[in-house]
């Protein structure tokens, strides 16, 4: 009896400790010099000014096989004014394959960010609104709900963004790759993202 609670007690002792060294990891990378705040989105547009910025979008990716995912989501991470990654992330969505599988992810870590500029003013009503509307690339360790992991690759080429960045989703899911995005169109509510700085 008296082992039993002390490997409960091991236990209990080992949790706190690792919530508290989260915690501390997201408090070190949020006060940092130079650490940016940014909330990314699968937003929703059909990319025309003045059409409203919105939460709540979906875009895609295909696998050399043929097979698609679809992804929403939003979240947040710090990225630390040193470069580099951060376990200071929140957020994730719901995905589906087109060979039939579905369910949800969450984003576990923040692998790199990469600012390239603030996008232009071209009359976008923008309902996010959290920050500075920002162009540039920023990948994501993520979790299926399945079991499986991979790397989420968010890339925003908005107004007045530099070439070499291409807009929407790319990601891998286990060992599949689903590098080919599909490129947003206009008139067409899909395949966008967008990062808010603070």
């Amino acid at each position: 009896m008296r082992r039993s609670a002390r490997l409960w007690g091991l236990g209990a002792a080992l949790a706190l400790a690792a919530a508290l060294m989260l915690l501390t990891t997201f408090a070190s990378a949020a006060s940092s010099g130079g650490a940016a705040h940014v909330r990314w989105d699968i937003m929703s547009t059909t990319g025309i000014p003045p059409a409203p910025l919105n939460p709540g979008g979906h875009a895609s990716a295909m696998a050399p096989d043929g097979d698609t995912i679809t992804l929403t989501g939003s979240g947040h991470f710090v990225a630390p004014g040193s470069g580099g990654g951060s376990a200071g992330v929140d957020g994730g969505g719901i995905w589906s394959t087109s060979s039939g599988g579905s369910g949800t992810y969450h984003v576990t870590a923040l692998v790199s960010w990469e600012r390239a500029n603030d996008q232009a003013n071209v009359g976008f009503v923008d309902n996010i609104d959290e920050g500075t509307r920002t162009n540039g690339t920023a990948i994501l360790e993520i979790a299926f709900s399945d079991g499986s992991s991979g790397v989420l690759t968010l890339a925003c080429h908005g107004p007045g963004a530099p070439p070499g960045i291409f807009e929407g989703i790319a990601t891998t899911k286990g060992y599949k790759t689903y590098y080919e995005a599909e490129e947003p169109a206009p008139g067409v509510d899909a395949n966008r993202t967008l990062f808010h700085v603070r």
